[in-house]
């Protein structure tokens, strides 16, 4: 029987990414998944929760909309929302429609050298990569029962060394191809004309967590007409 992998410990992050420079930051950087597999003529909707400051509401309405249009979605979501929603959290584990993912313990942009987006402190150090991914992912495994496929940080922004973590941690980082509400900013109409334009193969970004907002109501003005024309809805791990 083949000798079972020594899960990484965040003193091998430490050692083994410690002294790396990286040479890209940003949204779409090596390691970073942000459309599907060539040929795919599928869309997959992501959702975040992102938590803590990000905000630990649910959007109801949303989830309800995907269930009665048996919609699947990969929902990203980070520790302190877990912490803040646990029934809701209990339902949407329960339920084979969606997955979950892992959007961090505390949603910091994932960086080996502290950098910043959109005016969130990103992780400092190689140490503090392994905390962000690896503390929610223990989390997520005590719920689920098995660990999360897919990582995504707070922001979405890492460096090239940040996804190797991610990779050696045994998690895949999901971009995107489409930001379908802005960071949960746009009004339904921009959130319906983002999504009904997203093409085949793309991989939709947006959010769980704003109740009340554009969200829900542009998804469920878009989605129906893609669903007419036959588009088809995949969670990430269906297809990568």
């Amino acid at each position: 029987m083949p000798a079972v992998p020594r899960p990484l410990t965040r003193a091998d992050a430490v050692a083994r990414y410690g002294g790396a420079a990286p040479t890209e930051w940003g949204l779409e950087v090596a390691g970073v998944i942000t459309e599907l597999p060539g040929g795919e003529r599928a869309t997959a909707l992501t959702f975040d929760a992102c938590g803590g400051p990000g905000g630990n509401g649910y959007d109801v309405d949303l989830i309800d909309f995907l269930r009665a249009h048996a919609v699947p979605a990969t929902l990203f979501l980070n520790a302190r929302w877990i912490d803040a929603n646990p029934a809701a959290f209990d339902r949407l584990a329960a339920d084979p429609l969606f997955e979950i993912g892992n959007h961090g313990t505390v949603h910091r942009p994932l960086s080996v050298t502290g950098r910043s987006a959109y005016g969130i402190a990103g992780t400092r150090d190689a140490g503090e990569v392994y905390d962000e991914v690896a503390g929610n992912a223990e989390k997520l495994t005590g719920l689920l029962g098995h660990r999360p496929r897919f990582f995504r940080s707070g922001t979405a922004h890492y460096d090239d060394i940040a996804t190797r973590v991610v990779a050696d941690l045994g998690e895949r980082v999901a971009g995107f191809t489409v930001n379908g509400d802005g960071g949960a900013t746009l009004t339904a109409s921009g959130v319906r004309q983002e999504v009904a334009a997203a093409p085949p193969g793309s991989i939709v970004i947006a959010h769980l967590n704003h109740p009340g907002g554009g969200t829900a109501p542009g998804f469920a003005a878009a989605v129906p007409g893609l669903l007419a024309a036959g588009r088809r809805f995949v969670r990430l791990s269906d297809v990568v």
